[in-house]
């Protein structure tokens, strides 16, 4: 749906390397697309690594290199097609200095798992993300964890299953589209490698495993977030994970 000399808007959460949004930048020039930027990130470091290795730095042209190293040296890049910022620090903090107006076609949540960083993964976060995104927008996530995907169904996204290639037992999802309000979920589908959740996912949702990582004023430690939901875990009446997992085992195996 973007055409020469349209904007897209998007925002980057956990930047880390920047093959993302390197990759992102790289589609945007070829296809003449204005791109409105913008990254959440805790620590530069990464994405210095990343422009120092070789490996890295071969993999794309010339206009994209400069891009990163703006965002590293001054924190971001102005020019006649984009522009782009980063803000480093707790993106659940960070997040309100992105003018509240603005609204994403595209958002990309990469932070570390939710069991290693559940601050970037609690249902208040994520409602926080979905009401960032424009009509149509799309959250994208490797994550296919039932509390994130259950959190972000109760925030009003409608939820789609990124499905690896070749399929294989132990990849039944490589992660999570998310969208927001679009008339034909088909038709939107169609334009990507994404299908709605199959009975196993939606199943996987009514078990214990969906119960929501819970940060009501987004500023609970990650010991704090793990503690809370495991309590909840032990006390719920939903179906034990464990036990959707011995089920479907044997589903494959039949």
């Amino acid at each position: 749906r973007f055409e020469k000399g349209s904007c897209l808007k998007v925002l980057d959460i956990c930047l880390g390397l920047g093959y993302n949004s390197a990759s992102l930048i790289e589609k945007t020039k070829e296809k003449e697309i204005n791109l409105t930027w913008w990254g959440l990130e805790i620590d530069k470091r990464p994405l210095e690594i990343a422009l120092s290795t070789p490996g890295f730095s071969s993999n794309w042209s010339s206009i994209v290199k400069d891009r990163l190293r703006l965002l590293k040296k001054i924190g971001g890049w102005n020019d006649k097609t984009s522009q782009g910022r980063i803000l480093i620090g707790d993106a659940r903090k960070k997040i309100d200095l992105i003018p509240e107006s603005l609204r994403f076609d595209l958002i990309y949540l990469d932070a570390f798992s939710p069991l290693h960083c559940p601050e970037l993964w609690s249902e208040e976060f994520l409602k926080t993300l979905s009401q960032r995104l424009c009509l149509g927008g799309r959250l994208i996530t490797y994550c296919r964890a039932a509390a994130v995907r259950s959190s972000l169904r109760r925030a009003g996204l409608q939820l789609s299953s990124l499905i690896s290639k070749p399929k294989t037992q132990n990849q039944w999802s490589d992660g999570t589209i998310a969208i927001l309000q679009v008339e034909d979920e088909s038709e939107a589908l169609q334009r990507v490698e994404c299908f709605p959740l199959s009975q196993r996912e939606e199943e996987h949702l009514k078990t214990r495993a969906a119960i929501p990582y819970r940060d009501p004023r987004l500023n609970r430690s990650a010991e704090e977030i793990i503690n809370t939901r495991t309590s909840e875990q032990k006390k719920s009446s939903m179906e034990k994970t464990s036990n959707w997992q011995k089920r479907w085992k044997k589903t494959e195996a039949a």
